[in-house]
């Protein structure tokens, strides 16, 4: 019900079937005698264990047929009825922009019909006839939001961002007619109230649980004007965080560095030259040279370029970004969503924002994040300091007279990388070509430690040039999952790396899931192959393990599918997967130089295992940076927020409280292009820690286990990727782990003990 997060699908028999019944009718006899027989038979044959393992069922190899047969007019709208395709992959090839608004339009519709249709019943309150009936609501809703939203991050247009505005307040709104109908709540309440009598399997009273705390969340227990001003509010911070995300993408690509001559860029690695180039002549800017800006405050090229004047320019428009004034200027529109959203959590009877964030993740509260906040930014401080020391030397051993800068730490810290280790970051980028590293290494690791298989499709349809789609197939041969994966950057991309579903796992609606993964790696010329970055490989591994958790679901409710958990949780499984990517086994099958197809040398991989803890001090307290600057922002009431400019000094003097010397270590991101915090991320920026906590002990669990086995691979899939929200987090994580967490494997991998 929860429109777009939480996404649901109608309930057949099987999903193969519907597809063939859909066929079926559709199809002239002749066809059906071609394909739909044959596949029926084989599907019956099927049934049997050693036919399935020696040949996987696939409809994807029939996809071509299907779209050709399939008689679908052009006005007709394909988001209204339940795409065809296999496992009811979305149209990319029908989907028009002009197809949005009127799908979302009928289906707010659809859904207050359903919803009325419930409250409206004879029957006195029951768990299937409310509870049930409020998860199969929205379906048409949920279906174009999910492709909605999805495409507006990953390949995104003016027709879109203008419906993004215009949609905002309305999809608000439309889950506030909801969440606020005093006769549904008093049906869900009836049932809450009567629980402990119901007999209901442990996950259907979770479900149960879980409705009624969203409606109370939601401000339905408030009074009627209360409730009213709770919409007026929600309309009004939804129209804000949209114009807050539209103005960073807008930032990032107006706000691209514009380089004169390939001599300035002295030390960056000739392919991203060569793509600084392309990019200049994209923009008519012939004969230059521009490198685009990532989300994040520090940019790889600062790693490599010589030329100081060109990096303090580089960092300086970086953390300008959206505060510089303008029309993308973000302290005002952040200001207003501060101050809504701290109106609203009052409005609640909380004290702040963070306060009623906090109740629903597994931290529970304020003081609980602030504790682990302070209780590791102290060793990290003094770990940043001593880096600090050990790269002013660098600079004075350069012959260099100038005290180090914020713009100067990346490159001084590969100087002092490869002066302690004999290692340069940049050797690893020729072992690290992107379709190696995903098919042998993200795919081969999965593969070895749950027995998965995948198989590239080239009939689904995809919705930019580069999107590449996979077969998932589970260990007996059957389909999973359908994987997409879209990995370059575009200008009508977001930045960062994300993970999104389009559809959910739920054995209640018996679906399966097609998730997708979105990286920002820079794509080379014409004819080059694409050389990653050891952080971009870590991503693509972590990335993946969003994936698995979506993948590996196995829950009955869409409610609490794939990674519907809460948020300082849901970053776990994929910081655990991470690990694969330096595990020897894995490493040692995908790192292939791209000419020589030489394996990585013994001591090169040594070298890249012995500087794990190297620079943690830094990267430890950039991100800390961000997470007490999201939770300062948060835990102010209306009176407190920051006007306008105000919010810069705000900043400053939040990080100053807290030790850290903005013009040496700036934070991950500053309040004017944090898009997390209008995410879901919202005072829950700390959950990358708090997870971590979660990873690092978890790592050692499979260290101690023998590692990559299937043995290991299933007792984690088993025990927690495939529970989902099914369960309390902290109650799945002991089922895995034995115990409750130790916090002191992060402090060991950080350095920080």
């Amino acid at each position: 019900m929860q429109i777009i997060h939480r996404l649901v699908y109608k309930t057949y028999t099987s999903g193969v079937f519907r597809l063939l019944r859909d066929l079926c009718r559709e199809m002239d006899s002749k066809l059906l005698n071609l394909i739909v027989i044959p596949a029926l038979v084989s599907l019956q044959s099927g049934c049997s264990e050693p036919e399935l393992s020696e040949k996987p069922i696939s409809l994807a190899e029939v996809n071509e047929a299907v779209v050709e047969f399939i008689s679908t007019p052009e006005e007709t709208n394909p988001f209204y009825e339940e795409s065809p395709l296999y496992l009811n992959y979305p149209r990319f090839d029908r989907i028009q922009d002009a197809h949005y608004l009127p799908a979302f339009e009928r289906g707010m519709e659809e859904e207050l019909e359903e919803i009325e249709a419930i409250v409206n019943q004879p029957d006195q309150p029951s768990f299937d006839n409310t509870i049930l009936a409020l998860e199969l609501t929205g379906q048409l809703l949920d279906r174009v939001a999910r492709v909605f939203y999805a495409i507006s991050s990953a390949h995104t247009n003016d027709e879109i961002r203008a419906l993004e505005q215009q949609l905002a307040p309305r999809l608000a709104g439309h889950e506030d007619n909801i969440l606020l109908n005093p006769d549904l709540f008093e049906r869900v309440g009836i049932i809450y109230e009567q629980r402990d009598d119901l007999a209901l399997e442990p996950e259907s009273m979770r479900l149960l649980e879980k409705y009624y705390t969203e409606f109370v969340r939601g401000g339905a227990a408030l009074s009627v004007p209360e409730q009213q001003h709770m919409k007026e509010l929600n309309a009004e911070i939804a129209s804000f965080e949209t114009l807050y995300s539209q103005n960073i993408l807008s930032e990032v690509n107006d706000l691209a560095v514009i380089v004169d001559t390939e001599e300035e860029l002295t030390g960056l690695d000739q392919a991203l030259i060569t793509a600084a180039r392309e990019e200049a002549a994209a923009r008519d800017l012939d004969g230059k040279y521009v490198l685009p800006l990532l989300n994040t405050s520090s940019q790889p090229a600062l790693a490599s370029l010589q030329n100081r004047a060109l990096r303090e320019i580089i960092h300086s428009i970086s953390l300008s970004r959206g505060s510089r004034g303008g029309d993308f200027d973000n302290t005002e529109v952040l200001s207003n969503v501060l101050r809504l959203r701290a109106e609203r959590a009052q409005l609640l009877g909380y004290d702040n924002h963070a306060h009623f964030i906090l109740e629903d993740r597994t931290a529970q509260t304020v003081a609980a994040v602030n504790n682990r906040l302070a209780e590791l930014t102290t060793p990290a401080l003094a770990n940043v300091n001593r880096e600090a020391v050990d790269l002013q030397q660098m600079i004075y051993d350069d012959g260099q007279d100038f005290e180090l800068a914020s713009w100067d730490w990346d490159f001084y810290t590969e100087k002092l990388r490869l002066a302690r280790y004999d290692f340069d970051a940049k050797e690893l980028r020729p072992y690290f070509e992107l379709n190696n590293v995903l098919l042998k290494g993200v795919f081969f690791a999965a593969e070895q430690l749950y027995g998965i298989t995948f198989k590239e499709q080239i009939s689904l349809p995809v919705y930019q040039e580069d999107v590449r789609v996979f077969e998932v197939y589970d260990t007996t041969g059957t389909t999973l999952a359908i994987f997409i994966a879209d990995f370059y950057a575009r200008p009508t991309k977001r930045g960062g790396a994300w993970m999104n579903s389009y559809v959910s796992q739920s054995n209640l609606l018996n679906t399966r899931p097609i998730v997708a993964n979105h990286l920002n790696i820079t794509k080379p010329s014409e004819g080059e192959v694409t050389l990653l970055t050891f952080d971009e490989v870590t991503t693509m591994f972590h990335e993946f393990g969003h994936a698995l958790h979506g993948m590996f679901s196995a829950v009955e409710y869409p409610y609490f599918s794939g990674t519907s958990v809460p948020r300082d949780f849901v970053e776990y499984p994929s910081q655990v997967n991470e690990m694969w990517a330096i595990w020897p086994e894995v490493l040692a099958n995908y790192a292939i130089h791209h000419e020589t197809g030489q394996s990585m040398p013994q001591e090169l991989l040594e070298k890249v295992l012995s500087t794990q803890t190297f620079n943690q001090g830094f990267e430890t307290t950039e991100y800390l940076a961000a997470s007490i600057l999201d939770q300062a922002l948060h835990q102010l009431n209306t009176d407190e927020i920051p006007v306008g400019d105000e919010i810069m000094e705000f900043e400053r003097s939040t990080f100053q409280g807290a030790g850290i010397v903005l013009d040496s270590v700036p934070p991950r991101y500053r309040s004017t292009y944090f898009n997390h915090i209008m995410g879901g991320y919202h005072a829950g920026y700390y959950s990358y820690i708090w997870s971590e906590v979660l990873d690092a002990d978890s790592v050692d669990w499979f260290k101690e286990n023998g590692g990559l086995t299937r043995e290991n691979g299933d007792h984690f899939r088993q025990t927690l990727l495939s529970r989902g929200g099914a369960d309390d987090a902290m109650t799945l994580f002991r089922k895995f782990r034995g115990r409750d967490p130790d916090i002191t494997p992060l402090l060991e991998r950080r350095g920080l003990n």
